[in-house]
C-alpha cells in the first residue's frame, strides 16, 4: 500500500455477503460498460471478461480444484496440515489448524491462478476475525474476496454481530499478536459494548478503487493511478 490510496466501504443492514457480491459485481461491470462501452478489457496483457455472472467458488472447492486436496473429507487439524504439506504447501510458522491449512493452500497455490473475475467465498475463521460464522460449518465464515487477474479487488462479509463470539475472536487475535504476528488485530472493548446494545444482520464491503482504475485504464502499476505517488529523489 502507498500512503495515499482510495477505497470505497459500505454497509447494508439486513443484508449478507451474497448481496455484497451482487453490489461489487454491479459496480465494476457497470463502470466498464459506462466508461469503456464494453465488458471486455485487457489488463496486464490478459483479456478480462466483466460480463455479469461472475464465478463464485468456495475456498474449499477452489483448493480441491487447483491443489487437489479435499478439505470436505478432512476434519482433523494435523491431518489437514500434513495433507497440504504433502503437496508442497509451506506451513512453517503457521498455526497448525484445519482452517489455517486451508487458507495457506489457497494463498500459496490458488490465488495466482484466478484470472477471470472470481468470488472466493467461505473463508476460515482463523483469518476472518470480524465475520459471521457459517451456520452450515462453524469453521468457516460468510466472507468473500474478489480476484481479477491474480489481484484482490475487494473484500466483504456478513458482519459478526454476536458480542460473545466477537470478544473471543478479538482475544485470539491478541494472543496471536503476543506470539509475534504483527498483522493480528487487537481487543476493542468499545466495539464489544456496541454489539451488546445490538447490531442487525449487516453486510459490509470494501473495494480498492485504485486497482479498479488500473483495470479500467490498462495500467500495470498503482503509481499511474493514485493522486499522490511516491516520487523518486531528484538527485537519484
Amino acid at each position: 500500500h502507498n500512503p495515499e490510496f482510495t477505497t470505497i466501504e459500505l454497509y447494508e443492514a439486513y443484508a449478507a455477503f451474497h448481496e455484497m457480491m451482487d453490489i461489487a459485481e454491479g459496480i465494476l461491470s457497470t463502470a466498464a460498460q459506462d466508461i469503456l462501452g464494453s465488458y471486455q478489457v485487457n489488463w496486464l496483457g490478459v483479456d478480462i471478461d466483466l460480463t455479469p455472472g461472475w464465478k463464485r467458488l468456495t475456498m474449499i472447492d477452489a483448493v480441491k480444484e487447483y491443489v487437489g486436496v479435499d478439505f470436505d473429507a478432512i476434519s482433523d487439524d494435523e491431518e489437514a496440515c500434513k495433507a497440504v504439506e504433502a503437496v508442497g504447501i509451506d506451513m512453517e510458522g503457521c498455526e497448525r489448524t484445519w482452517g489455517t491449512a486451508l487458507y495457506e493452500a489457497f494463498d500459496q497455490r490458488v490465488e495466482e491462478k484466478l484470472v477471470q473475475p472470481t468470488f472466493i467465498t467461505m473463508y476460515p475463521v482463523e483469518v476472518s476475525p470480524l465475520t459471521k460464522r457459517s451456520p452450515k460449518d462453524p469453521r468457516l465464515t460468510e466472507r468473500f474476496e474478489l480476484f481479477i487477474c491474480h489481484s484482490e479487488m475487494g473484500n466483504a462479509f456478513s458482519e459478526l454481530n454476536d458480542p460473545v463470539d466477537q470478544k473471543a475472536r478479538f482475544q485470539k487475535q491478541v494472543e496471536m499478536r503476543e506470539q509475534g504476528d504483527d498483522e493480528a488485530g487487537m481487543m476493542d472493548m468499545d466495539y464489544i459494548t456496541a454489539l451488546e446494545y445490538g447490531l442487525p444482520p449487516t453486510g459490509g464491503l470494501g473495494i480498492g478503487i485504485d486497482r479498479c482504475v488500473m483495470l479500467l485504464t490498462g495500467q500495470d502499476t498503482i503509481r499511474e493511478v493514485i493522486l499522490f505517488p511516491t516520487m523518486k529523489p531528484l538527485d537519484s
